[in-house]
């Protein structure tokens, strides 16, 4: 008997899994009244119930590492607050590695957990491991990873915690109701209807776990995810099995390993997993397993793990189970509010994480709604960083068969995605290809990442190193040093805004003073109410009431959507995405001027044409507009064609170029570039909890504008504080064969002081560079990093390293004036 439903709720939260428990509970106990917590079967009975329930801390990034530490704390605290038992029993955890790319990864990992400070993480030999774990056979391995707070838990008594804490503290959780629609009104949620009935809510949590994608269709949010056949095997019980045996994973052969209740679990991530039509998931599923193709997907797991495990060649098997997991497009969970409809906000799409991210990701997305924006950097999970086109079913269904396996796969660098390609094409991508382009993907965009010569196949052969296009790549950095290089960007993203109250509405979002004149082009930030930067993009003014922004191809919606909620209503401004109306075509290097005067009438000379402005330009019979503005800090022009005139225009630059020496360039070399010239990446070196100020970027904000921009108190607050306890450094490594990527930790005198949040080798420095915040304090000024000696970990080795605040090539940017 259901129990009767609410009329009206401050919260509805879909799904009673362990996710859904978890935003129900934390709400509830940020005292929130009125939280109504829906399932529709019975609580845990969807996908949380099978789970592994691992609980680990060695994470991939800070914010993720913070979310487990957080939750293995709840995990246990919950059984305290609710006397609800939650299993948890810390035991540690143990990783393996076969081979030496995957040692240096263990080591890689390690290095950047403890520059975290979240977890301790330790590099262990084969004889330790024989020692951690006595059922392993040590031979063929070199060595592992070690964490000693690890451990698991009980999926369903975590989900059972969850529930009674969240009622404890006045949530309502009921069983056995089905949403069957979201109510909405003037583009924000209203509330849900129900088999039961309907209930009015101002805030609606979609986190239905395998339904997520179906719910969200419902309201009108794109929630990309799909389930894969998912598997493992549960041996008879083994009286002499430890109960504080360790978790171990071993990422070379797929397979985990954990205690449970007196039997041996091993679980698979599957290399090619089975990706499921969700009419092979019953409308009544509950608590139920999938027939699946144990076959082929565990078996040969099964047969590797009885070598690592030799006495699993003498032990029975109870139990080869086969259930649905949900996995996304990028292995990454979805958190946040949608931007497609106000207050309705998702969590889901755990890809096998749930459990020991549970707590966290509860408490983020309470957070979330409690105070309208993220409590910690979340960007890389924000459902804004969807495209509509993930969420197609072809899409879902190529791409997790890969992305599951990914999981257990080496991460190596620059790493590319094999499925579900080529939905996005520049105008001249077909241009590209014939000239041997090597393709990576960004935002769906086929992107050339580098060129391969003649004869050479343009495909990555992966490794912790120097890559097989190193030198290829280098000879490209090169031509945009001293020659002439063309950059196809047509991937960044572009709006126009127009409208009387244009340039009012910009002077509030923007913290540099747009109101110029026309054609000038204004590098700013926009900025939330605690001078955290939400974007970094250029604001050029093509008319008194018409400007064009220009931002990276990653973050389309996430600009879309703070425009959307800063642009008043009763404002005369529209805004419009141009991004695949326009291609672009960089044409950078000191060799670029000549190059360009030899193909457009235009005086490009500085007196004429300054850094910072644009004008029309015929290029052959195409006429487009040219950007004097540079990424790669050099001379050059960035050319705006409309799309249907671009391989006109692309055709009468190579043709041009031919007697300039110009080279196609690709992404690799366009970031090697930028990272010399301490040119930030949003997303990576700067996101919303970091501010101008700590950025080393303050010359962005005007304050003296008529119009105070959003955050502008926050960061004059950071400045008349005075000492800078956070700043954005650059560093650049002493061995030149030494290779950077990101989260390598800095070290100062010996000691952690923070970690890269960016790497690439500087072509033309001799070296790899990375950029990383520091932290001390007592503040970090010249003096603290003259005085320090500098050194990066790399894969646990620490490498000594030159520091900087400044940018250590042509630190006045007089080249791209020249």
């Amino acid at each position: 008997m259901v129990q009767a439903l609410p009329e009206r709720a401050s919260a509805v939260v879909i799904g009673g899994g362990v996710i859904g428990a978890s935003v129900a509970y934390h709400l509830a106990k940020l005292g929130w009244s009125e939280v109504v917590l829906l399932e529709r079967r019975q609580f845990a009975c969807g996908t949380s119930w099978h789970a592994a329930g691992l609980v680990g801390t060695m994470r991939a990034s800070e914010s993720h590492a913070r979310l487990c530490e957080y939750s293995m704390r709840l995990i246990h605290e919950l059984e305290e607050e609710t006397g609800q038992s939650t299993g948890f029993r810390r035991v540690g955890s143990l990783s393996i590695a076969h081979s030496e790319v995957r040692f240096e990864e263990l080591k890689r990992v390690a290095a950047m957990n403890n520059a975290f400070g979240v977890t301790r993480v330790d590099i262990v030999g084969v004889e330790e491991m024989r020692s951690l774990y006595p059922l392993l056979e040590p031979r063929g391995l070199l060595g592992g990873s070690w964490v000693a707070q690890d451990g698991h838990a009980s999926p369903v008594d975590v989900v059972t915690a969850f529930i009674k804490g969240a009622r404890q503290h006045g949530a309502t959780c009921l069983e056995g109701v089905k949403v069957l629609d979201i109510h909405r009104s003037n583009g924000r949620v209203s509330g849900v209807a129900t088999d039961h009935g309907d209930i009015r809510a101002e805030f609606v949590a979609n986190a239905a776990g395998l339904w997520s994608r179906d719910l969200g269709r419902l309201a009108g949010v794109n929630v990309p995810l799909h389930a894969c056949e998912h598997y493992y095997a549960h041996t008879e019980k083994l009286d002499d099995l430890p109960a504080d045996l360790p978790v171990m994973r071993d990422y070379d052969r797929c397979a985990y390993y954990r205690e449970d209740a007196g039997s041996l679990l091993v679980g698979a991530f599957e290399p090619n997993a089975i990706a499921l039509p969700m009419e092979a998931i019953p409308e009544d599923f509950c608590f139920d397993e999938l027939p699946g193709h144990a076959e082929e997907q565990l078996m040969p797991v099964l047969e590797d793990a009885m070598e690592r495990v030799p006495m699993l060649k003498n032990v029975g098997w109870r139990r080869f189970f086969c259930g649905p997991e949900s996995f996304t497009p990028d292995d990454q969970f979805h958190v946040g509010e949608a931007p497609e409809l106000r207050n309705f906000y998702v969590a889901c799409g755990l890809n096998s994480v749930g459990i020991q991210t549970s707590g966290g990701i509860g408490k983020a997305c309470a957070e979330w709604m409690h105070a309208g924006h993220p409590p910690l950097d979340l960007w890389g999970n924000d459902i804004r960083r969807m495209y509509s086109f993930q969420g197609t079913t072809r899409y879902l269904r190529e791409r997790v068969s890969e992305t599951l396996g990914l999981l257990y796969a080496n991460h190596y660098p620059f790493r590319q995605y094999e499925t579900a390609r080529h939905v996005r094409h520049s105008p001249i991508h077909e241009r590209l290809a014939a000239q041997n382009a090597c393709f990576g993907e960004a935002a769906g965009w086929e992107r050339p990442n580098w060129f391969a010569p003649e004869g050479v196949e343009p495909r990555y052969r992966y490794s912790f190193g120097k890559q097989n296009w190193f030198e290829y790549s280098a000879a490209e950095h090169r031509a945009a040093r001293e020659g002439v290089a063309l950059f196809d960007q047509s991937s960044f993203s572009k709006y126009l805004i127009q409208g009387n109250d244009a340039c009012k509405v910009l002077q509030r979002i923007c913290t540099a003073d747009v109101d110029v004149e026309p054609g000038r082009i204004v590098y700013t930030h926009w900025l939330n109410a605690r001078g955290g930067i939400e974007a970094d993009l250029t604001v050029t003014r093509l008319a008194e009431n018409r400007y064009m922004v220009v931002s990276g191809a990653a973050v389309t919606n996430r600009d879309l959507d703070w425009l959307s909620r800063h642009v008043p209503d009763d404002a005369h401004c529209v805004f419009t995405d141009i991004t695949a109306a326009w291609a672009v075509l960089g044409v950078m290097g000191p060799g670029s001027r000549a190059l360009l005067e030899q193909i457009t009438s235009a005086d490009l000379s500085s007196d004429a044409f300054p850094f910072a402005t644009t004008r029309d330009v015929e290029i052959g019979c195409a006429v487009g507009r040219a950007f004097r503005v540079s990424y790669v800090g050099e001379l050059g022009w960035e050319l705006y064609v409309p799309s249907d005139q671009a391989r006109h225009a692309y055709d009468v630059l190579m043709e041009a170029g031919a007697g300039h020496g110009l080279v196609p360039a690709g992404m690799h070399a366009l970031d090697s570039c930028r990272i010399e010239k301490k040119f930030v990446h949003f997303g990576h070196d700067i996101a919303d909890e970091d501010t101008p100020v700590e950025a080393g970027m303050r010359f962005v904000c005007h304050f003296d504008k008529p119009v105070q921009f959003i955050g502008r108190d926050a960061v004059l607050a950071q400045i008349d504080a005075g000492k800078r306890e956070k700043r954005l450094v650059q560093f650049l490594l002493q061995d030149p064969d030494a290779m950077l990527y990101h989260h390598e930790p800095i070290l100062r005198d010996g000691l952690t002081v923070g970690y890269l949040t960016s790497g690439n080798y500087g072509h033309t420095l001799g070296g790899s560079v990375g950029l990383g915040y520091v932290r001390c304090e007592d503040g970090v000024d010249a003096d603290y990093i003259a005085s320090g000696s500098w050194q990066i970990d790399v894969a646990g080795v620490p490498i000594a390293a030159t520091a900087s605040l400044r940018a250590l090539y042509d630190p006045r940017g007089e080249r791209a004036r020249s």
